[in-house]
């Protein structure tokens, strides 16, 4: 049972990881910064929910950090993690309280702490509070790509 959840784990990591990738070819949407689908989240919570937390925590970290290395952006690590660690740690929190058939529900909160975690490492890092100005649009931006990402995952759960 174990060799088949490292194998699934495995697989999940690289399709995560190719969806990073390509992801981080697509021109900015928006003029603000940071603001990007997530479409390696849908891996994420597709893990969550079929493996369990601890192998969406493996999942996330090594696309986290092959695909910053991979891309050349070893500094984003930093940015990467705070978002995604909150996100995934308030996804697993909250699963238990939601049905399969609203995982797009959930996704959306962990998006809008995936939004609040990384302009915290923002402010922290650059020292610049004024930050927190971008706080309502990266929520908006989160609130949509939240439930875009989320009703992908449920259709991917339901159908497999």
């Amino acid at each position: 049972m174990k060799l088949k959840k490292i194998t699934a784990a495995a697989l999940l990591t690289a399709t995560a990881l190719i969806m990073f990738l390509i992801e981080a070819q697509i021109p900015a949407l928006t003029p603000v910064p940071g603001i990007k689908p997530g479409l390696s989240n849908i891996v994420t919570l597709f893990a969550l929910w079929t493996l369990g937390g601890w192998w969406a925590l493996a999942v996330l970290l090594c696309r986290v950090v092959l695909g910053c290395l991979l891309t050349g952006q070893v500094s984003a690590i930093l940015y990467s993690l705070s978002g995604g660690l909150p996100a995934l740690g308030l996804s697993w929190l909250l699963k238990g309280f939601f049905p399969s058939d609203r995982l797009w529900v959930l996704s959306v909160f962990s998006a809008m702490a995936h939004n609040l975690g990384q302009i915290l490492c923002a402010v922290a890092v650059t020292q610049t509070p004024s930050l927190f100005f971008y706080l309502p649009l990266l929520l908006i931006s989160g609130i949509i790509s939240g439930a875009f990402t989320g009703m992908a995952a449920q259709n991917i759960c339901r159908r497999l």
